[in-house]
Order: C-alpha cells, then structure tokens, then sequence
C-alpha cells in the first residue's frame, strides 16, 4: 500500500458503510477517519503531498458536520480524501448534494500553479538523491514539445526536441523533469532517449508526480558548447487533462509548444497563458484555433522569462 497504514475494508464497518450510504457527509468523514485509524495531522499531511491545503480546523468542522465543504478548493480536498481514506470514488462527494453555482469548478480539478512550484522541493529532493546540482551546467538555447492527448482526455505523452548550451565544462548530462497530472502513477511513467542521448537512472516522488530522469550524453561538453538531442516521457496514468504548463527558472531561448488531441477527444476552446510568478496572474492570453486536419494548436515564444507558459482548453 502506497500510504503504508493498514486498509480497513468499509463492509467491516458497520457505521461506515451505512454513512457512505445514506449520510450526513460530516459522519461518513468521520467513520472513514476513524476507520483508516488516521489523526487529523496525518490526513492534513496527505493532503498537502497531493497539492492540497486544508487546515486541521477545517478538518475538524468537517467531521462534527459545523462546515461543509464548498469552494474549489474544498472540492478538491474531499476527492483526495477519498483516495487517502481508500473510499469508492464519487461516495463523499454524492453526500454534499449539488454544488453551489458560484462554487461550481468552470473545469475538471487540473495541478494548479501553486502545487507546481511545491512540487519544486520534490525536484530538489530528487536532484539531491541522484546528487545532480539545480543548476546543471546547461541553458536552453531552442526547446520544442510536442504534446499528446488521449482518447480519455489523458495526457497520453509529450516528445522533447531540445538544444542546450554548456556553461561549465565537463557536462556530459541532462536531467529531464515530468509533472504528472494529479492522480498520475509516476513509477508507471516510462522515458525514452530518441536521439543523441540515452538514458541513466530515474527517479520519481509518488505525491506530487514529479518525475525526474538522467539523459547521457555521448561526449563531456566545454563551456560554450551545444548539443541537440531529443527524448519523451510516456504516461497516461491519470484522469483528464486540462492544461499544459512549462517551468522556466530563468530567461531562455525560444520554446515551441504543440498539443495534439486524439480524434475522439476534441476541446471546445484553447487559449494560451503565460505567468511570471507563482503568485502572479495569468497574463498575455490569447484564444487559439484548433487546426481541423491536425487537431493540434501550438504557441511560440521566441525567448523566454523566468516563469510559467503554458496552453489550457476546456472540454465543455
């Protein structure tokens, strides 16, 4: 079990099986909790490696039924508790009844930006265990990505095409990161070395998605050198996708994104968006056309910020 704390089946418990049943949502939570024997400070701490911030007293209105869930946010919580507390899915939504309009998500629960940047200290942990350095000797002079969308709406996969340039001598490696969508298996998610490089060893953080793996290089780069070379992540582990988003820690050359969908999987509007800080608005979007032959859009920023770009749709 991913969590390691023992799974209580629901059947052998009576008052949790008849509160998944017929409610209140407030004793269904609380059965749960006490089924899965967590202490609040646990199922907080779950919560927060799924991107999730709920505080304790949150927590404890929730399960003594003085709040109910109701923003996003909060919507978003109770679907991650139903994971954490290994519960059927949809069965302590069902028991909050409609959600407000106002309340409402426009859009399918996506990784939010903010979970993004905390998923930055599950990169430098993994960076540390493979003892690589943040910086990796290299800067990105031209990187285009090309994304895949599943028939299930699933980010299906992405190819890499990138060219880099060595600041230091002696670099003879890439570390290439991936964020899965939240939900992902991220020790399901394979990579492949394409073209002038292959790949070395691969780590991944079950709670954020992240995962980071060692592209090697044939040749030991000096200062000022380039290399081109080309790799893809292959995941469809997850629920549906709604966007697509890059990091950049640092001004760069030009980045290409292209995001592909499946016949069968088309979104009603694309737009593209790009943010300067984790706390910053969306700014410089603009709709982009769906190209009918290729089912694909794409932007381009001939030289990029420090920052977030990325494309987002909607489904419907």
């Amino acid at each position: 079990m991913r969590l390691g704390e023992r799974q209580v089946n629901a059947a052998q418990v009576p008052d949790l099986a008849g509160a998944l049943r017929s409610g209140p949502f407030h004793s269904a939570l609380r059965a749960a909790i006490v089924a899965r024997q967590l202490p609040l400070h646990r199922v907080r701490h779950h919560l927060a490696r799924r991107g999730v911030t709920i505080g304790l007293t949150s927590l404890s209105y929730w399960q003594q039924g003085a709040r109910r869930p109701q923003r996003p946010e909060s919507m978003r919580a109770v679907r991650a508790l139903e994971e954490i507390l290994e519960l059927p899915e949809e069965s302590l939504i069902r028991l909050l009844g409609p959600v407000p309009e106002a309340a409402a998500p426009k859009r399918p629960a996506t990784r939010s930006y903010r979970s993004l940047i905390e998923a930055s200290g599950a990169v430098e942990r993994l960076l540390a265990e493979l003892e690589t350095p943040l910086d990796g000797g290299l800067h990105t002079v031209g990187h285009h990505e090309r994304v895949r969308i599943g028939a299930h709406r699933q980010l299906q996969g992405r190819d890499s095409q990138q060219i880099v340039r060595a600041h230091r001598d002696g670099v003879d490696r890439y570390m290439a990161i991936h964020h899965g969508v939240p939900g992902c298996s991220p020790a399901d998610v394979a990579v492949y070395a394409m073209e002038n490089c292959r790949t070395g060893r691969v780590r991944w953080d079950d709670g954020t998605g992240v995962v980071i793996a060692e592209l090697l290089f044939d040749a030991r780069l000096r200062a000022g050198d380039t290399h081109m070379f080309q790799y893809g992540f292959e995941d469809g582990t997850a629920r549906s996708a709604t966007e697509y988003v890059r990091g950049f820690g640092s001004a760069g050359g030009q980045y290409a994104l292209q995001v592909r969908f499946a016949d069968d999987a088309l979104p009603v509007r694309c737009h593209r968006f790009v943010q300067r800080s984790a706390a910053g608005p969306r700014d410089g979007r603009h709709e982009l056309a769906l190209s009918g032959p290729h089912r694909s859009v794409h932007m381009v920023e001939p030289q990029v910020r420090a920052g977030l770009v990325g494309i987002g749709w909607d489904w419907e």
